[in-house]
C-alpha cells in the first residue's frame, strides 16, 4: 500500500512538471521583461543582501516553475522574488518558465 501510494505521488509529480512547461513562449517572453533584468546579466550580484544572481536561460521549465511557486507562496523566502510572483497566475508562470527554458543569450 505505501509503495503505490509513493508511486502514485511520483507520477503525479512528473506529470505536474510536464504540464508546468506547457506554457506559451512568446507571451513568457512579454512577461518575464522585468526578470530578464537580473536573470539575463552575466556575473550580476544583488547589492544588499550580497549574492550572485543566476542567470535563468536554459533551466528546466519545471525548475523555474516550481522555484516561481515556490517564491510566490512564501515556502522559498526572498523579498524581491516574493514580491514579483505573488500576482502571478499559473498561466504566467508556465509562460514565463516556458520562455525563461529556451533563453539562449
Amino acid at each position: 500500500m505505501v509503495f503505490r501510494i509513493f508511486f502514485a505521488s511520483l507520477l503525479l509529480m512528473f506529470l505536474s512538471f510536464g504540464s508546468l512547461a506547457d506554457g506559451d513562449v512568446a507571451q513568457g517572453e512579454i512577461k518575464a521583461e522585468t526578470c530578464l533584468g537580473c536573470h539575463a546579466v552575466t556575473g550580476y550580484n544583488n547589492v544588499y543582501p550580497t549574492y550572485h544572481v543566476p542567470k535563468l536561460g536554459g533551466q528546466s521549465a519545471g525548475y523555474i516553475a516550481s522555484a516561481l511557486n515556490a517564491y510566490k507562496n512564501g515556502t522559498r523566502v526572498h523579498g524581491t522574488m516574493h514580491a514579483n510572483a505573488a500576482d502571478l497566475t499559473d498561466t504566467d508562470i508556465a509562460d514565463i518558465a516556458a520562455f525563461m527554458s529556451s533563453y539562449k543569450k
